[in-house]
């Protein structure tokens, strides 16, 4: 059985968020695993934000970076965090993982002027 904690080790994951209409969308992310929660950085006015306000409930499996899935789905919460203190530790969590993947990918956010319309998303067991 796949556990939080060994998608949080993975290099990509695919997120599926549910719409109103229970219709699922997947996504793949980059994300990072602290204890039994795992983290993923997204834009603050990105559909998945909003589909997870509306509705918490999410699916994830590991994934190439296309999306593509391989092994077994984990049911999960999911919960927004937009402090400048949780951007914060997520830019340092992202640089110790992904590394100069992640300073780059970082910059060009400053860059563009909207590192402060990042939000993360806090998933935890369901």
């Amino acid at each position: 059985m796949v556990t939080l904690t060994d998608l949080g080790n993975e290099q990509f994951i695919s997120l599926e968020t549910f719409r109103k209409n229970g219709q699922g969308v997947k996504t793949p992310v980059w994300v990072v695993g602290e204890g039994d929660k795992v983290y993923i950085w997204t834009q603050r006015e990105s559909w998945k934000v909003k589909r997870i306000r509306n509705n918490s409930q999410v699916r994830l499996a590991k994934s190439d970076q296309r999306g593509n899935t391989s092994g077994e789905w984990v049911s999960a919460q999911a919960h927004v965090l937009d402090t400048p203190e949780e951007r914060t530790k997520m830019r340092q969590r992202l640089t110790q993982k992904y590394g100069l993947m992640a300073r780059l990918f970082l910059l060009m956010g400053r860059l563009r002027g909207n590192s402060d319309g990042q939000v993360v998303i806090e998933i935890l067991a369901a």
